[in-house]
This record gives structure tokens, C-alpha cells and sequence, in this order.
């Protein structure tokens, strides 16, 4: 590896983990616009996505470049392939944060619903699936992201409960509900941000092994074999 190439490396992998970061404090904010019912949090959320797909650009482009002038093989090709998925989904959760922040603004705006729904719960559980997505890749741990892995099933499962809850919710209280069809839609924007966390996971299950793990079950048993 030439020092060139190698110093290439290092800033792909800052900028990666400076839009991680980025990405976990909008989730958070996100989180907290609709659990608060802050509607200029949500709003400052939605003002400020364009600074992501900015960082999303220029990571895909600097992995190009790296491909196209320095043509990596074996863990560094697998670093540049990783990151481009990586990349990918940090933005999609970004989205899916603004999306969550939209939501937050109208739900701001209405009286607070009658339905008991464990936002707060799916939420933190989410954001840790996401927290540690992104230790793994700092930490090059292929054990702590198949914990992430094996975690998607737990907010799937609260998606699960939030949407009987919204069905009984909208049989009850029929005049709420818009509101509870919009709470419907961020435990569904939060199931997908842990969806994105699983696939951060398992790219960096490739990145480091080059294994490429796409069924739940293998990742399940590996990681409680690891840990037994």
C-alpha cells in the first residue's frame, strides 16, 4: 500500500464516521421532536438534510476515484465496497429521520393522542442498534455487528405492538385519527432505520471476514456460539 493510497484511506474513513455521527444526532433529534412534540426541532431537522446528501456526494465520489486510480484488491477492496453501501444507507436513514421529523410537525400541531404507544422504547432501541453499527466499523468487530444483527428482530417485534396499538387506538378514538396513522408511520420509519443498522452491520461483517451474511438465522447462532 503506498502512502498515498493509505492516507486516501484514512480521510474516506473520518468523512464515514463524521456522517455517522451526523446521521445518529438527526435520528436522535428526530426521536425527540415527536416524543416532545417540538415542532421547530422538527423543522431545524428537515433544514438541515441537505448537509447529508452534501457528505453522501463526496464519500461516493472520493471511493470512485480510490477504485479507479489506485484499483484495491482483497480487505481494501472490501473497505471501498463497504463504505459505498455504508454511505448509502446513512443516507437513507437520514431520510427516514426528516421523514420522522415531518411527522413531528403535524403531530406538534394536534392535541396529544389517547393511545399509550412505547415510541420512547423503539426509539432508544433503534438509535443503540444504530450507535453500535457504527462502533463496529470504528472497531472493525464483526461480533459486536451481529449483536446488531440479531437486535432487529426486537424493534421489529415493537412495531408489531405499535401497530395493534394504533388499530385498537383508531377503533376507540376516531377523531384522532390522522394523528395515530402518523405515529403509525414513524414506528415504521423507526423499523426501517434498524433495518439500515443490520445492513451497516453485515457490510462490515464482509469488510472484515469477507463473508457475505444475509440470513438472520446463520448470524443468529454464529454470534451466540462467539459469546457461549
Amino acid at each position: 500500500m503506498t502512502r498515498h493510497f493509505q492516507r486516501e484511506i484514512e480521510i474516506l474513513k473520518k468523512k464515514i464516521l463524521t456522517l455517522g455521527s451526523l446521521v445518529e444526532e438527526t435520528v436522535r433529534q428526530a426521536t425527540s421532536a415527536v416524543v416532545d412534540r417540538d415542532g421547530e426541532l422538527a423543522r431545524s431537522i428537515i433544514d438541515k438534510d441537505i448537509d447529508i446528501d452534501h457528505m453522501e456526494v463526496e464519500i461516493e465520489e472520493d471511493c470512485l476515484k480510490i477504485l479507479a486510480l489506485h484499483q484495491p484488491v482483497a480487505i481494501d477492496l472490501r473497505f471501498i465496497i463497504a463504505v459505498l453501501k455504508i454511505n448509502n444507507d446513512l443516507e437513507r436513514i437520514g431520510d427516514l429521520a426528516v421523514n420522522i421529523a415531518e411527522r413531528a410537525v403535524y403531530l406538534a400541531q394536534q392535541p396529544e393522542v389517547s393511545v399509550s404507544l412505547d415510541f420512547p422504547g423503539m426509539a432508544r432501541k433503534a438509535k443503540q442498534m444504530l450507535k453500535e453499527s457504527l462502533d463496529a466499523l470504528i472497531n472493525l468487530s464483526p461480533d459486536l455487528a451481529r449483536k446488531v444483527c440479531c437486535d432487529d428482530e426486537e424493534v421489529d417485534n415493537l412495531n408489531r405492538q405499535i401497530y395493534v396499538r394504533v388499530q385498537e387506538g383508531i377503533r376507540q378514538y376516531p377523531h384522532q385519527i390522522e394523528s395515530l396513522i402518523h405515529l403509525l408511520s414513524v414506528s415504521r420509519h423507526l423499523e426501517r432505520i434498524a433495518d439500515h443498522a443490520t445492513n451497516i452491520a453485515e457490510d462490515i461483517i464482509y469488510m472484515v471476514q469477507g463473508q457475505i451474511v444475509r440470513h438472520k438465522a446463520e448470524i443468529y447462532t454464529q454470534h451466540h456460539e462467539d459469546n457461549s
